[in-house]
């Protein structure tokens, strides 16, 4: 039935529904169609036609069988009623499609479509798409959620990127230079030099050889300065007097910066691969805030856009937050206790026009979510699309809490020494050697890293003395030594036995998990990969050539993007507790766990080197982490640190 239907609508000439043959030039309005017999084939064929008219295409009669039983069992001369398919979106370039697509959600490894055979989201739907704009005074956390978000989303496989409205600002005022050109410009823009143009801005009064236009001069916050500017160019002033909002010139750059920066966002969701854009600044008033969502709009409506706002007001939290930035570009090698004050008057400029977030948003139907105190606290309106939910959640488990979270493969076991896939075999004599040595090693740091608090909590102070630019962790001056030892393994026998002194141990939580498990090889779990080579060389040449989207065959086999997948919860339980955590797991989820923490682009995942033996040290800062590495030295029973390691592909192209 189906080919008939395409030859009828292919055909030079075919039957009309009165007999007749139809002309392939006869206009659209002079197609006549009788009364059908039926109201419902009214309706299709009204429905049809209308569509068809929509289409902007000239059309041919619909394609009519006569195949009712009805019409048959009576005596009639008139003919059946038509029946006439309806036009579908799948129908080629026949039908093009006026309603658009469904936006429900895209997880690399764990959905698939024809737009997006790897599950990410695809250019086509922008409306999943999504816009992040933060929202909040300056030293509120706010490049610290950015940095983790993107993090986290990166890692989930969603392309992501911040634009720092505040580095583009510097470069504007000629404090730093732009590493990349990452837009073209105009030739008008190109003429004027943008630390000239920022100065007249600033100063209110032109060299007497330019010209003044009415409106703001566009600044080039794209390209370097240009070589023809005298280098005894005097820089903006950066002090708290270019953040008060009387100071009408400042303003204007302010915003020129800010959209400027939010159109390289813009173009890399919208012509650059791009999934989730951050705007990182402050974003204070109502007005920019609107100034910023119209601009979207007026580029595509259809994108998401979501505020999120960081509201401090414990006063533990500000102070490190304030010491942090004392050490930024802005105040880099400047007296401390002169940066703290001009800072605090930076703040002081910026509540005088403050406005948070929440009615004007509600009454515009647009999403946000609040943070008060890095996650204490969290208010969330409007949340749409599993983007947005799942930010939301993700950022209820933040905490500065200070801590460790150690990372390790299991010891020695007896098909590692055969060289096998997956299983379930137990350790070795060495891999219980590995674990006594694991145990006493992890007992020695976590009593090391106590009299180091201490010791930080004894000898800090506030403002930071010149040279200090460590800030403290806003949650130092609580109790420490209640913190309790977490020891997680998977539900394997090697990963459990790895971990036996520390379960003997009452000193240590143990509990066993199985999302923790090693990457399923499916129908390969028991062999070796030159058996895998030799039996099945097209699957082993696959692997190869892309190990982070291949799924192992047969029931249960996984990718590295379905370990990811399930490990979703496990990293968000990891942020959330504000105890130390030894995780004790297998290669694939070593390296999944290590590609986030350490942000790894998603070309070194599936390749990262993670021998036996390694053991890694994260310990989370307020300005990112702190990385320690050891390897297990077999002769001495302990492990030995290796200050200048990095992380580095594995050699082996069978691991």
């Amino acid at each position: 039935m189906k080919s008939s239907l395409a030859a009828s609508r292919t055909a030079p000439s075919s039957p009309t529904i009165n007999g007749g043959l139809h002309n392939s030039a006869l206009n659209r309005h002079d197609v006549l169609l009788p009364p059908p017999a039926a109201p419902s084939s009214l309706t299709h064929a009204l429905k049809s036609l209308d569509h068809n008219f929509n289409c902007g295409r000239p059309i041919g009669p619909p394609s009519v069988t006569y195949d009712s039983p009805y019409s048959r069992s009576i005596s009639s001369t008139a003919p059946g009623s038509p029946r006439i398919p309806p036009n579908r979106s799948n129908s080629g370039t026949h039908t093009p499609r006026v309603r658009p697509h469904a936006t429900t959600l895209n997880i690399p490894g764990m959905t698939r479509s024809k737009a997006s055979p790897d599950g990410r989201i695809p250019d086509r739907d922008v409306a999943s798409k999504l816009v992040i704009i933060m929202v909040g005074l300056p030293a509120r956390g706010k490049s610290y959620i950015t940095k983790k978000l993107q993090r986290y989303l990166s890692w989930q496989q969603h392309n992501t990127r911040i634009f720092n409205v505040g580095n583009r600002r510097r470069i504007a005022a000629g404090i730093t230079s732009p590493t990349k050109v990452s837009a073209p410009v105009s030739a008008a823009v190109r003429d004027d030099a943008p630390t000239r143009a920022a100065n007249i801005l600033l100063n209110g009064a032109p060299p007497p050889h330019i010209v003044v236009q009415d409106e703001p001069t566009v600044l080039d916050l794209n390209n370097p300065r240009c070589p023809d500017s005298p280098k005894t160019q005097e820089k903006i002033d950066q002090s708290a007097k270019f953040f008060d909002p009387n100071n009408q010139s400042a303003s204007r750059l302010r915003e020129q910066v800010a959209l400027e920066t939010l159109d390289e966002l813009l173009d890399y969701l919208l012509h650059g691969g791009g999934a989730v854009g951050i705007l990182d600044a402050t974003n204070s008033t109502i007005q920019r805030r609107k100034l910023l969502v119209d601009h979207i709009r007026e580029r595509e409506p259809k994108l998401g856009i979501l505020f999120i706002e960081s509201i401090c007001t414990d006063q533990n939290l500000l102070e490190a937050n304030m010491r942090l930035k004392l050490s930024g570009p802005d105040y880099r090698d400047k007296d401390p206790v002169k940066s703290l004050e001009d800072f605090k008057q930076r703040v002081k400029a910026y509540e005088s026009a403050y406005q948070q977030v929440g009615k004007w948003e509600e009454d515009h139907d647009l999403q946000y979510i609040q943070m008060i105190d890095v996650g204490r606290k969290v208010v969330h309106h409007r949340l749409k699309g599993f983007l947005s939910g799942g930010i939301a959640s993700y950022l209820t488990t933040f905490n500065l809490s200070p801590r460790q979270i150690w990372i390790t493969r299991h010891g020695q076991s007896m098909d590692n020494q055969l060289h096998k896939l997956g299983g379930n075999s137990e350790l070795t004599e060495r891999g219980h050697y590995y674990g006594q040595a694991l145990y006493n090693f992890i007992t020695h740091k976590r009593k090391e890293w106590l009299i180091e608090q201490k010791d930080k909590i004894a000898q800090s102070s506030f403002p930071p003395l010149p040279g200090d630019h460590t800030p403290p962790y806003p949650e130092l001056n609580q109790e420490l030594d209640d913190k309790n030892f977490c020891v997680w393994t998977s539900m394997l026998k090697r990963s459990i036995e790895t971990a036996e002194y520390f379960d003997a141990d009452e000193d240590y939580d143990v509990k066993a998990w199985e999302m923790l498990n090693e990457l399923n090889a499916g129908t390969f779990e028991g062999m070796t990969y030159d058996e895998i080579q030799q039996k099945y060389p097209e699957e082993y040449e696959k692997r190869a050539r892309d190990k982070l989207q291949y799924i192992y065959p047969g029931v249960g086999g996984e990718g590295y993007l379905q370990v990811i997948s399930r490990l979703r919860d496990m990293v968000r339980e990891i942020e959330r507790i504000t105890d130390h955590v030894l995780i004790i797991s297998h290669r694939s989820v070593c390296r999944v766990l290590m590609a986030y923490f350490m942000d790894l682009t998603r070309d070194d995942i599936a390749d990262l080197d993670v021998p036996l033996g390694m053991l890694y040290a994260i310990e989370p800062k307020p300005y990112g982490i702190e990385f320690h590495a050891y390897r297990y030295n077999e002769a001495m029973g302990w492990f030995d640190e290796l200050p200048s390691y990095k992380p580095q592909k594995t050699v082996d192209r069978n691991s």
